[in-house]
């Protein structure tokens, strides 16, 4: 049930919180990176794709998907490429594919073979490799659709609200940079311009830089106005406190971390150290969050439907995770055999499709309460936290 007191499947359209749609997208994305099987990769890629089509909204942000798609499969194909020119050489009993001239090269660049015959193992690893780099990018592609930048600023913890705010804008260049290009392309063909390919580039270029030039300009103008930049006091005290927290935490985490993926080392060191390690980190995220002054108002609340969403993601990370202790050789294939696949390591990824279906649909309403749009400015907060205005 709702938060609402009704269904998730008749919620009232709303957005989702975007950390939730970031966890999910992580969760996948790490799914992806465990595993070499193509089947895999390419279910992980459809259920990422069919959450986005049900599930993002008409901000600009969120077309920016198919981008994200042309430039996956760009990567598989430069992978492949990449493969062919610079690793070549046949080992013998390995069925060669194409019988490419090897060009020698000189001593400083022993090491490196460029060109000859390409073999169908060599092949296939580049193509597993390029899907998962591939499907890795999809996920991103699909987090970033799907999440409002502006809102997710303002769910950052205070004490990575600068380094918060570089990401958003980073994270919301390339969307905006895709929504520019088809302003420009409609305007283009309401003027009667039909011209395409390369000689259309010009025409394009140049009003999509003077685009992304003026809203810099809008940009820092509405940083300027929140107070963007001003920190609170912290006495020397609070400083070392803070400063010992991190140092305490970090350390926690790295020998947490090396234990968990070092099988000789004692357990002990493992999980428990990685629980002291994150329990000192947020400790001092939160010491650190007193120097950033910014006041909260109607705060971005966590629902069922957010909390399914994060689950679902979690779920199918950790479940490719473990599948490869039950079968190693389904999570990364021989490259010698025909891939195959288990049904639970298919069911575990197709837990990733539930938001589509159990969360309620985006609002298509993108403006603000003024009735202006905002979504283009990542330092707007009317949906969360705000800087205090400066003082003069």
């Amino acid at each position: 049930m709702a938060a609402e007191g009704r269904p998730l499947l008749t919620s009232p359209a709303r957005d989702l919180h975007p950390g939730a749609w970031w966890l999910w997208a992580l969760g996948l994305a790490a799914a992806a990176s465990f595993t070499l099987n193509p089947f895999v990769l390419a279910v992980v890629a459809a259920v990422v794709s069919v959450v986005v089509v049900a599930r993002r909204g008409d901000a600009p942000w969120a077309l920016s998907y198919r981008f994200y798609v042309y430039f996956a499969l760009a990567v598989v194909v430069l992978r492949v490429l990449y493969r062919i020119v610079l690793g070549g050489g046949a080992v013998e009993g390995e069925t060669v594919l194409l019988h490419l001239p090897e060009i020698p090269l000189p001593d400083v660049a022993r090491g490196i073979q460029l060109l000859g015959d390409v073999t169908a193992v060599s092949l296939l690893g580049a193509l597993y490799d390029g899907m998962r780099l591939a499907a890795i990018i999809l996920c991103v592609g699909a987090a970033n659709s799907l999440a409002n930048p502006r809102r997710l600023l303002a769910a950052v913890p205070p004490a990575f609200y600068e380094v918060g705010t570089a990401v958003v804008v980073s994270l919301s260049v390339f969307p905006q940079l895709a929504e520019s290009v088809q302003r420009v392309r409609r305007a283009r063909r309401l003027r009667g311009d039909a011209s395409r390919g390369v000689r259309s580039l010009r025409r394009v270029v140049v009003p999509v830089l003077e685009d992304a030039l003026e809203r810099s300009m809008t940009l820092a103008a509405g940083m300027d106005a929140r107070g963007y930049g001003r920190t609170g006091g912290a006495t020397p005290a609070q400083r070392l406190v803070t400063g010992g927290l991190m140092l305490g935490g970090l350390g926690a985490l790295c020998v947490g971390a090396y234990a968990y993926l070092d099988g000789t080392a004692p357990r002990v060191l493992a999980g428990p150290v990685l629980v002291v390690g994150v329990l000192l980190a947020a400790a001092a995220l939160r010491s650190a969050g007193r120097r950033v002054r910014r006041t909260r108002y109607r705060p971005d609340r966590w629902r069922p439907a957010e909390v399914l969403t994060a689950l679902c993601g979690v779920v199918v990370g950790v479940g490719v995770d473990r599948a490869f202790d039950l079968d190693p050789y389904v999570v990364v294939p021989d490259l010698g055999s025909w891939p195959t696949v288990s049904l639970p390591v298919l069911l575990v990824v197709l837990v990733g499709v539930l938001p589509a279906f159990l969360t309620p649909p985006p609002a298509t309403d993108v403006a603000g309460p003024t009735g202006r749009d905002t979504t283009d400015d990542p330092t707007d907060h009317d949906e969360g936290e705000v800087p205090r205005a400066r003082a003069a």
